[in-house]
C-alpha cells in the first residue's frame, strides 16, 4: 500500500520519540528520517520503526488487521484513530424524543432534560452524539409546545363556554 504524507509524519514522530528516549543515535535518527520521507510504501515505513517501542512489535503484528491483496499488515501507528464513543444520554434523549408520538408527549420533558445534559457532557468530554442530543431536544420541545397549545385551546374553550 502506498504511503501518504500523514503516514510518513507518523513514522517520523515515532522516530523522534525513540531519539528523545535515547534509543537512537543522532546519525541513525537522521538517516531513518530521511528514509521515512523517501519511503513509497507503508511496509517501508513500518520497517523503519519496527525496533522501537511505539513501532510494531512481533506481538502487535499478530493482532494487526490483514489487508487482502496487499500482503503486509498495516501497523497500528498508521491506522486511523477510533471514533469517540457516543454519549448515552444523547441516545436516551433521541429515544425519548421519538417516543413522544407514542406516549402522547409524556417523554417530551425527559427528552429535553437528557438532551441538554448530554450536550454539556459532549462539550466537556469530546464524545460524539451531538446530533442525537439536538434531535431529542427539538422533538421534546415540539411535544411540550404542542401540549401547551392544546391546553391553552382547552382553557379558552372552557372559559368562553362558561
Amino acid at each position: 500500500m502506498l504511503a501518504a504524507h500523514a503516514d510518513r509524519e507518523r513514522a517520523v514522530d515515532v522516530l523522534r520519540a525513540g531519539f528523545a528516549e535515547g534509543r537512537l543515535q543522532q546519525n541513525e535518527f537522521e538517516r531513518r528520517v530521511q528514509r521515512a520521507y523517501e519511503a513509497r510504501t507503508v511496509a517501508e515505513l513500518s520497517l523503519l520503526v519496527a525496533d522501537l517501542p511505539q513501532g510494531p512489535s512481533a506481538v502487535q503484528q499478530q493482532n494487526l488487521p490483514q489487508l487482502t491483496g496487499y500482503g503486509a499488515p498495516v501497523p497500528r501507528t498508521f491506522l486511523p484513530a477510533p471514533p469517540p464513543p457516543t454519549n448515552g444520554k444523547a441516545v436516551g434523549a433521541m429515544i425519548c424524543g421519538v417516543l413522544t408520538t407514542m406516549t402522547f408527549g409524556i417523554t417530551g420533558i425527559p427528552a429535553v432534560i437528557l438532551g441538554h445534559t448530554a450536550r454539556n457532557e459532549i462539550r466537556r468530554t469530546g464524545e460524539s452524539g451531538d446530533g442525537l442530543a439536538m434531535a431529542g431536544i427539538v422533538l421534546g420541545w415540539i411535544s411540550v409546545a404542542g401540549w401547551a397549545f392544546f391546553l391553552s385551546i382547552m382553557f379558552l374553550a372552557v372559559a368562553s363556554g362558561a
